[in-house]
């Protein structure tokens, strides 16, 4: 018995050993090194190991040999070889043994050398934690020649219909969910495939996380580990890592509940930099302008709308009403030169930027300006979903810099790639469609989207779910007029479209109730006046620039000023510069947006000024009198007005 009790003992004790041994060993190649140099390379392997997830450790079962080598640029830190192997510049080891690599500073992102060193170990461990997690070369074999059926071996990722063929996990680099966050999303109208490049680029810790999945992954490993930044500052890819790994570093105590935004409003008085806190944000619309006939607007304009609570309104229904709290997102085409060319929107030269904008002003800009109804649909979101919806859009905002194409990567197609990418939601995930209209009949069909809301006319305009084109108020306002004088024509638009000289005989044979139609009308002829006055400028003397008349070259270079410095509007991670920061925001970053951002608006307000002034000089001799004769017109009716409102008896209007 007392034979048998020892040698279950040494089982025991054996058994122990061997699970003691399991998981990641780091062991340094120690020939060549003096005790001092083994001393300190040690300690960076350890501490890397103390960096590690415990998952991370347990599951890269193996022994992974790291030693110094001289067979690397001067420039690189480190590389692991094959499965097995890491190696680290020698040049580094002077400084590592010494301490000065912890305080000697680096252009590097982490900061000093010493940092950079166990941030590189970090970082080539991923690698091999990435490996380790490929498929076996019989399931490779299958899902490449999967690929290679539907001609798309080269691309990011593995197609929908090449998933089926295994049931293996999927590395952490092919991951559908990791790539959607880290900016190779899925190609809209090319189902399962991935678009090549990453477009995230701006407000970047590392731009060489762009390169690749694979790279992307390891870079931002490294600051998912050793930054208690990180949660902040990329939330979604932070409880990525964590619900991978069952497992997060110590980070901040808190985040900020707001996220920063930059107000591209046209009120140039206004501060830009602004907040915007999910927990107010009541419902996501899919919000449509209606097509019309322009070329570029003939399929519609997709947006999504952000309806945020009042400060203290608890979040609920009435929050609709709180118009001058919502936010439209909007991807757009930032034009740089300022003209708008249809083969420049199709090869994709224009940057496509996420703009946040006061629904106030969008309204403003479809409904009087061009025209256009909106429609306001809710989509069938969760609580979680809208407010990743928002985080997203936070993040796209600071950090997405793509190129627009009128086809194949325009608004619907962006906004599209914006809800999938922040709700993982599986209706949305298998969803295509290239055009804003086509979009949200798809939405609708999925059940994704409330069109239920548009069904009775009033009950929608009363409830903010559609804005009517002021079309039908202006053919309202020239019913008057038609009523009450003996005019010829028959429709507002033959009425607006006659010289501003025409109209101005009826001015003083109106009533009073006549006169209020006429100078609504008026507004809005003025208003197609300066449209038509803005285009002209731009084709003609920004598209001519051999033409060289009086005055041009000043107003050509107040034009420019303008949108250098409105660029930031849609690009608003140029404000904060080469900082160090990445990702969103954080609080100690908002002081030097809202000075940057309010030295540009103001910038902005003395240049629009300006302009003004120089345009006008520039316009055709036939415009500018046109203009001038409907500013004639407008005075004369506002004077008529107030004539005879005072003669009814009525307090004397401004």
């Amino acid at each position: 018995m007392k034979s048998l009790g020892v040698w279950l003992l040494a089982g025991v004790v054996l058994l122990l050993g061997n699970t003691a041994q399991a998981g990641l060993q780091l062991r340094l190649k120690t020939d060549g090194l003096s005790p001092a140099q083994q001393q300190a390379s040690q300690a960076l392997l350890d501490e890397a190991m103390q960096a590690l997830p415990p998952r991370f450790i347990e599951q890269l079962d193996r022994r992974i040999d790291v030693g110094w080598t001289d067979d690397m640029p001067s420039d690189a830190y480190g590389q692991a070889s094959l499965v097995s192997e890491l190696d680290l510049n020698r040049n580094l080891l002077a400084s590592l043994t010494n301490g000065s690599a912890a305080t000697q500073k680096t252009y590097r992102p982490h900061g000093t050398v010493r940092r950079e060193m166990l941030a590189t170990v970090l970082h080539e461990l991923t690698h091999i934690y990435d490996r380790a997690r490929l498929w076996p070369a019989a399931e490779r074999t299958l899902i490449q020649r999967c690929k290679q059926r539907n001609s798309s071996s080269g691309l990011i990722g593995i197609p929908d219909q090449c998933r089926g063929q295994t049931e293996r996990r999927w590395t952490l680099s092919d991951d559908p969910r990791l790539l959607d966050l880290a900016g190779w999303p899925q190609y809209v109208g090319r189902r399962g495939e991935r678009e090549q490049h990453n477009r995230q680029i701006a407000r970047s810790p590392d731009i060489y996380e762009t390169s690749s999945p694979k790279e992307f992954v390891a870079v931002n490993m490294e600051y998912f580990l050793l930054d208690p930044s990180y949660a902040c500052r990329r939330p979604a890819l932070y409880r990525y890592y964590k619900e991978h790994f069952g497992w997060a570093p110590a980070a901040k105590d808190t985040c900020t509940q707001s996220f920063a935004f930059l107000n591209a409003g046209n009120d140039f008085a206004k501060q830009p930099l602004g907040q915007v806190d999910p927990e107010r944000v009541y419902a996501v619309d899919y919000l449509l302008a209606e097509a019309n006939q322009n070329w570029v607007s003939r399929w519609g304009h997709s947006m999504l709308r952000l309806v945020i609570c009042a400060p203290g309104r608890p979040r609920g229904p009435d929050c609709r009403l709180d118009l001058d709290q919502h936010l439209v997102l909007s991807y757009r085409a930032f034009v740089g030169d300022v003209q708008l060319s249809s083969w420049d929107g199709l090869v994709g030269k224009y940057p496509s930027r996420l703009f946040v904008l006061p629904l106030a002003q969008v309204i403003d800009e479809y409904t009087k300006t061009e025209l256009r109804s909106l429609a306001s649909v809710p989509l069938n979101l969760s609580r979680n979903e809208i407010e990743n919806v928002v985080e997203h859009a936070a993040e796209m905002h600071w950090g997405y810099d793509g190129n627009y194409f009128f086809l194949s990567n325009n608004c619907a197609v962006e906004g599209l790639k914006l809800l999938r990418s922040s709700t993982n939601n599986a209706q949305l995930v298998g969803l295509d469609s290239i055009m804003p209209n086509g979009l949200l009949e798809v939405l609708k069909g999925r059940g994704l989207a409330d069109t239920s809301v548009l069904d009775d006319p009033r009950e929608a305009l009363r409830l903010g779910y559609r804005f009517d084109s002021f079309r039908e108020r202006y053919q309202a306002m020239f019913d008057v007029l038609k009523k009450h004088l003996p005019i010829k024509q028959d429709k507002v638009e033959d009425w607006l479209s006659l010289k501003a000289e025409e109209r101005r005989k009826w001015i003083d044979q109106a009533d009073l109730r006549t006169s209020a139609a006429l100078l609504l009308l008026e507004q809005a002829s003025f208003r197609q006046q300066m449209v038509l006055a803005q285009d002209e400028v731009k084709q003609r003397y920004l598209g001519a620039r051999e033409l060289n008349k009086g005055g041009m070259d000043k107003a050509n270079a107040t034009l420019q000023q303008i949108l250098a410095n409105s660029g930031f509007l849609s690009r608003p991670a140029e404000l904060l510069g080469t900082t160090g920061g990445y990702g969103l925001p954080q609080p100690n970053e908002w002081t030097r947006l809202e000075s940057e951002s309010n030295l540009r608006q103001k910038q902005l307000q003395a240049l629009t000024g300006d302009l003004d002034k120089e345009v006008r000089a520039l316009l055709e001799p036939s415009r500018a009198a046109e203009m001038a004769a409907n500013e004639a017109n407008l005075k004369q009716v506002g004077e008529h007005l107030r004539k005879l409102h005072k003669a009814a008896g009525g307090l004397e209007l401004p």
